[in-house]
């Protein structure tokens, strides 16, 4: 009885130490473009990096403007392609809101408005959270999709399918889609 006992705490004991495990994770599944959006998500990511978890962004189809670099060739690509990348917005400072938008002036308000209150800019915020470990996993099939090289985007990211992704969100206790 007491050996039944026992081999049930460690049972709890062992269950507890992989809740906890899951405790220190987050993950974001980033896919939106909207400048707004893409805040919201790294400012939470920047937050619980500083409060000492684990965070992967995983970052798919319109979200993906958010890394692209301000300007790479689209050579060797085809028509289709090259439309959707002249057409969407390269890297954080060219990406509109989601409200508000008002031909493009709205974001350049939104950014004058943050930088009077001190807030802190969003491709601040991409590489802060990068800094402070963020790992970033782009879908490979948005980017195949959409034309994109990894070449196009920011340097240390990761590209993933959705496995990565399910890896990942199986090991956290919270998932947010922004």
């Amino acid at each position: 009885m007491e050996d039944a006992v026992q081999q049930k705490v460690a049972e709890l004991e062992e269950r507890l130490v992989k809740l906890e495990q899951k405790g220190k994770k987050l993950t974001i599944v980033l896919f939106s473009g909207d400048f707004d959006l893409a805040m919201a998500a790294f400012i939470i990511a920047n937050g619980a990096l500083a409060m000492g978890k684990q965070v992967t962004m995983f970052v798919t189809f319109w979200g993906l403007d958010v890394l692209k670099k301000p300007s790479f060739s689209t050579s060797g690509r085809d028509i289709l392609e090259k439309m959707v990348l002249m057409m969407r917005p390269k890297g954080p400072l060219k990406l509109g809101t989601s409200k508000m938008n008002f031909g493009g002036i709205g974001p350049r308000l939104f950014r004058f408005m943050m930088n009077r209150k001190k807030v802190e800019p969003l491709h601040s915020l991409v590489d802060m959270s990068r800094e402070f470990g963020l790992k970033v996993v782009v879908c490979q099939m948005s980017m195949d999709v959409m034309g994109i090289k990894k070449e196009d985007l920011i340097d240390d990211i990761e590209v993933g399918g959705v496995a990565a992704f399910l890896s990942e969100s199986f090991g956290s206790n919270t998932t947010l889609f922004i």
